[in-house]
């Protein structure tokens, strides 16, 4: 089902980005929004350069919260005017309850992020699809490839 729901995503970000045009270039300095994953979380984004944001995640979602900070470096794609492509290292926190697999206790973690960011023209609005591998340190923890999900921002 949770791959239905990311392929869905998927889809609909594709089609948003490839039937609207906007002007090159950074055209957002900051966004704030939500991220919806397998629960939902806060985002926030903010360029520190043309091409280089920092983004903080704060997830929330019944195995407990997790909050994510992510460098992330983005590039142009060729013929897709306001759609960019980025990657980036990260590193996160993770509070998970004990009625869970994930065991309870506070595990920290490194990140990754490869991912797509569109702004829409004219609109205050910055849509993003990524994928947010991680490597979560202590007993029992290890590598997971199921982070990431697609982002919904207002941007000023």
């Amino acid at each position: 089902m949770k791959k239905m729901i990311l392929l869905t995503a998927a889809i609909f970000f594709i089609a948003v980005a490839g039937t609207m045009a906007q002007s090159m270039g950074r055209t957002y300095t900051t966004a704030l929004g939500v991220k919806v994953f397998d629960g939902a979380g806060i985002t926030l984004k903010h360029f520190i350069k043309e091409n280089r944001a920092l983004e903080g995640i704060a997830y929330f979602w019944n195995r407990g919260t997790r909050i994510t900070g992510l460098y992330e470096i983005h590039f142009d794609i060729d013929g897709a005017p306001g759609l960019k492509w980025y990657v980036g290292p990260g590193a996160h926190l993770g509070f998970y309850n004990s009625k869970y697999k994930d065991g309870d206790g506070t595990f920290a973690g490194i990140d990754g992020v490869l991912g797509l960011d569109y702004k829409i023209n004219k609109a205050p609005l910055n849509l993003s699809l990524d994928w947010q591998p991680s490597f979560e340190f202590g007993t029992g923890r290890g590598f997971s490839g199921n982070w990431g999900g697609l982002g919904i921002r207002y941007t000023f």
